[in-house]
C-alpha cells in the first residue's frame, strides 16, 4: 500500500528548486552478507534470503568488473546480532581497489573505527545514529561528512532500528531534520517494506524523503527496473542501492 502523504509536508507531486538540466543518479550495487554468503532479503527478514554468491568477494568483484564506482555492503549477522563477517570485509577491501562503504552493527565508535582502519572508504551508521546521535557528530568531527554515511530504515512514518526488526519510536522527519543539524552529508533512506521485493519504488514516500533531505540522497527499497532509475533522475535524488534487481537481471547493470 503506498504511503500516504505527510499534510504536513510539501506537494510530494511539486518539482524540486533542482529540477532542470541533465541529471543522471548513480546506482550502487549492494552486496548483503549473511552466514558468509551474499544473500538478499526479503522485506529485511534474515529467514527470507535468496543466495546470490557464496562468496561475498565473488559478489563484490563481479560488480567491480562491470565498472561500479561504489559497492554498499552488509554485515546483516552483525546488525541482528548473530554473529559478525569482518574478515569476510578485511578481505573485500585487501583485494578491490573499488571503494567501499560498509554498515551492519555499526553501534559504538570502536565498530566504526575498526571498519574504517580496514580501509572501507565510508562506514554507515545506522541504530545507533537514533538512540546515539552524538556517535554520528563524533565520527563527523573526527572523519569528515564524507567518510560518515546515516542509513534510515523505515516503515513510514516510523524509523525502524536493530535490523529493522522493531520501531524505534522516532519519525523520519525527526531525524532528517536532526541529522541536518549535525552537519549529515549523505543519507541513505531504505522502504523497509519493499526492500528486496522488486515492487518498484514508492513514488509519493520518495518525494517527501527527497524534499525533507536536501544534502545527497541515496534510496533503497523496492527498486525493480528503468522506470524506478528514471523516477531518480525525476526527484533529483542522487542514487539508489540496488540489490536484487541487478542480481536478477530485471534492472540492467550497468544502465
Amino acid at each position: 500500500m503506498p504511503a500516504q502523504p505527510d499534510p504536513a509536508l510539501p506537494d510530494p507531486a511539486l518539482p524540486t528548486p533542482a529540477q532542470s538540466g541533465t541529471f543522471r543518479p548513480q546506482i550502487i550495487p549492494c552486496v548483503d552478507i549473511q552466514g558468509g554468503r551474499a544473500v538478499r532479503l526479503y522485506e529485511g527478514d534474515p529467514d527470507r534470503e535468496t543466495v546470490y554468491f557464496e562468496s561475498p568477494l565473488l559478489a563484490a568483484r563481479h560488480w567491480a568488473s562491470l565498472g561500479a564506482p561504489l559497492i554498499h555492503i552488509v554485515d546483516l549477522d552483525a546488525a541482528t546480532g548473530r554473529g559478525e563477517n569482518r574478515q569476510l570485509i578485511a578481505g573485500i577491501v585487501e583485494q578491490l581497489e573499488v571503494p567501499l562503504e560498509v554498515g551492519g552493527g555499526v553501534r559504538d565508535l570502536k565498530a566504526a573505527e575498526a571498519l574504517l582502519s580496514l580501509g572501507v572508504s565510508r562506514v554507515v551508521i545506522g541504530t545507533a545514529a537514533v538512540r546515539r546521535p552524538q556517535l554520528v557528530a563524533e565520527l563527523l568531527a573526527l572523519h569528515g561528512p564524507e567518510r560518515v554515511v546515516v542509513s534510515l530504515d523505515a516503515r513510514w512514518p516510523d524509523v525502524a532500528v536493530s535490523g529493522w526488526a522493531e520501531a524505534s519510536g522516532v519519525k523520519v522527519a525527526e531525524m532528517t531534520a536532526r541529522l541536518g543539524e549535525l552537519g549529515l552529508e549523505t543519507l541513505i533512506f531504505t522502504d523497509v517494506t519493499r526492500d528486496g521485493t522488486l515492487k518498484g519504488l514508492d513514488r509519493e514516500l520518495m518525494a517527501q524523503v527527497r524534499q525533507l533531505w536536501t544534502n545527497t540522497l541515496i534510496v533503497g527499497g523496492g527498486v525493480a527496473n528503468r522506470q524506478d532509475a528514471e523516477l531518480l533522475s525525476e526527484l533529483r535524488i542522487e542514487g539508489a542501492i540496488v540489490g536484487r534487481a541487478i542480481y536478477e537481471g530485471t534492472l540492467p547493470y550497468p544502465l
